[in-house]
């Protein structure tokens, strides 16, 4: 019987809590920057947003992953 990989284990929880306060940040900016589209900073605040909702997501994916890795591997 394999044992989990506690290092691993211990990454991958790493990536989902840097993944949570991108998953709240994101989609906030999201809302502030289509709120403004008349001010000239729209377009710079709408590619933060992107950009954060974009690393949340992939955070979220390899922190899944490598917590599956330490599971199953």
């Amino acid at each position: 019987m394999k044992h989990t990989n506690k290092k691993v284990l211990t990454t991958g929880l790493k990536y989902l809590a840097g993944a949570l306060p991108l998953v709240m940040i994101g989609p906030s900016v999201l809302f502030s920057a289509f709120n403004n589209q008349d001010k000239s900073l729209f377009i710079p605040i709408l590619l933060l947003g992107v950009v954060a909702s974009g690393t949340a997501i992939f955070l979220m994916f390899k922190g899944i992953l490598t917590i599956i890795k330490a599971l199953f591997d």
